[in-house]
């Protein structure tokens, strides 16, 4: 499909520099099937969702993975993309140009790595040196690593430490927030306990490439971003269980989603699953696993909007998208949220 398709007008002024306060207080649009577009809040959710249904929520933990330094004389700025090892990291570099293989990197804190290796897509593979874990020497070093579209309007803060990050945060290794789970609260849990909706946990590290632009003009010659991932035998073993029940799997965030269609068969059985996926969704792709999606809003042409026009079709969700900006809906990381029943 020509990547035009997904493209859209998005003012300036939608885009979410700060999350809502309460958490729980975001707006979120409802989508479901053909009905009317419904505007509500995230504290409206268990209304939404009938008793028995399950949310999967991604317990990965975003790591402080932007650093500031130096070769030589010459300013460098690093964005962790996706763990090799123990010691090593992919990595994108500003002004990479002033970095060659072989050359060490100073950043931060005494932090030090060397570029052992440049990549066909232009990133490098960074050797941190030092007997102590990289996850220390990130947390002396590094800043959180805000979406660009944020970070090019005011600078990463304290605050962000916090709100950057879901109150399922466990694993660490991701340099992006899995966004849609951003919105959730103990209260929130409690009312979708009260509810009878159950929850269960996967693990996607989500990595810096969620950002970057397709720049292919037919999804068919784009290349996808791998990211690691890991589901449990007795979290599939439940999902499959709720469903053969006769209820609803919902993925919060597209990397929940990624990673449960990832460990499905066609058999619409889930598996356990462990290790990269690079999985590709766009309309035409038929769902194995979920049964719906709660999602922040996304880039035009992303990868993104792509797999939600995949859920709910195309045109469907230009409409609902249109109806986010003209009321105002906000937009992003730090926006508001939807909810898409197809």
């Amino acid at each position: 499909m020509k990547v035009d398709l997904f493209d859209f007008e998005l003012p300036n002024e939608r885009i979410a520099l700060r999350p809502a306060r309460p958490r729980d207080a975001a707006r979120m649009l409802v989508v479901r099937g053909a009905e009317p577009f419904a505007d509500r809040t995230v504290l409206d959710l268990p209304a939404m969702l009938d008793p028995g249904d399950v949310l999967v929520f991604n317990d990965t933990r975003v790591i402080p993975a932007q650093l500031e330094g130096r070769r030589g004389e010459a300013k460098i700025g690093a964005t962790l993309h996706k763990r090799v090892d123990l010691r090593r990291w992919q990595a994108f570099i500003r002004n990479a140009k002033r970095l060659r293989v072989g050359e060490i990197a100073t950043f931060g804190g005494g932090v030090t790595a060397l570029a052992e290796e440049r990549l066909a897509d232009g990133s490098f593979i960074l050797f941190f040196e030092g007997e102590e874990p990289v996850e220390v020497l990130l947390e002396r070093a590094g800043t959180m690593p805000l979406p660009p579209y944020i970070a090019g309007k005011r600078a990463t803060d304290a605050q962000d430490r916090e709100d950057y990050q879901t109150m399922f945060a466990k694993e660490d290794g991701a340099v992006a927030a899995p966004t849609a789970a951003l919105h959730f609260t103990d209260r929130l849990m409690g009312a979708l306990a009260e509810r009878g909706i159950g929850t269960e946990t996967l693990t996607l590290h989500v990595g810096a490439g969620t950002f970057l632009p397709v720049k292919a003009d037919d999804t068919e010659d784009h290349q996808m971003h791998a990211e690691w991932g890991r589901i449990e035998q007795d979290t599939a073993d439940r999902l499959n269980a709720v469903r053969a029940g006769g209820n609803r799997v919902i993925a919060v965030g597209t990397t929940s989603l990624r990673l449960l269609e990832s460990a499905t068969g066609e058999d619409k059985v889930i598996r356990p699953f462990a290790g990269d996926t690079d999985i590709f969704i766009t309309p035409g792709y038929s769902f194995r696993a979920i049964d719906g999606l709660m999602t922040n809003f996304h880039l035009p042409k992303s990868t993104l909007f792509m797999l939600v026009g995949a859920l709910m079709g195309r045109e469907r969700m230009q409409a609902a998208y249109a109806h986010a900006i003209a009321t105002e809906y906000r937009f992003y990381s730090y926006g508001d949220s939807s909810l898409l029943l197809p």
